[in-house]
């Protein structure tokens, strides 16, 4: 091999070498779409929101459990109701805003509809077997569907939590990778 072909040869292992070192912030500021800042604050608001809503379906649960009149069964359903409808609004702006969402916030999006569905299913036949029973409700329908919706509840707000807890850690995660790599010249 001949001395301009070795050097030919690093120039060519250098420019390799240097490419892959800088590859990845470029690729990451090409195929990195950042988080959409409305979504986060509206995953933050139904994040509380989730929260508050698996509250009150635990308490609708332990409610099963004391010797209550079914007047306080209908005032813990009707904050459950209103926690859905809550949830339910804030699914509809972040269904409207998910084409500018990122990736990971249009999944939970997407992973939040079929559990506010069956959640707001539960809590309507809840309701109507209530305002059809208007007595101590006792029916294994009625405890099935408390217990699934409490169930669903809290999955929903962990989902909802992990996805938010993503996105901070995420954001850590690539600042602390910016501070690292070499500089963009």
């Amino acid at each position: 091999m001949s001395i301009l072909s070795r050097k030919v040869s690093r120039l060519l292992t250098v420019a390799l070498v240097t490419s892959i070192a800088l590859l990845p912030p470029v690729l990451r500021s090409v195929t990195r779409k950042p988080p959409n800042t409305q979504v986060a604050a509206q995953l933050d608001a139904a994040r509380s929101e989730a929260y508050e809503l698996a509250r009150d379906a635990e308490e609708m649960t332990s409610l099963l459990n004391n010797d209550v009149s079914w007047q306080s069964h209908a005032t813990v359903l009707n904050r459950i109701r209103d926690h859905v409808n809550n949830m339910g609004k804030i699914l509809e702006k972040l269904q409207s805003e998910r084409d500018e969402a990122s990736p990971w916030q249009q999944e939970a999006i997407d992973r939040m509809v079929p559990l506010l569905k069956d959640i707001a299913a539960n809590t309507t036949a809840a309701i109507e077997h209530l305002n059809q029973n208007q007595i101590r409700p006792v029916s294994e329908d009625y405890k099935e569907y408390l217990q699934q919706n409490a169930d669903t509840a809290h999955a929903l707000a962990d989902m909802i939590s992990s996805f938010v807890k993503y996105d901070r850690t995420r954001a850590t995660l690539e600042a602390l990778q910016d501070k690292i790599e070499m500089p963009h010249n």
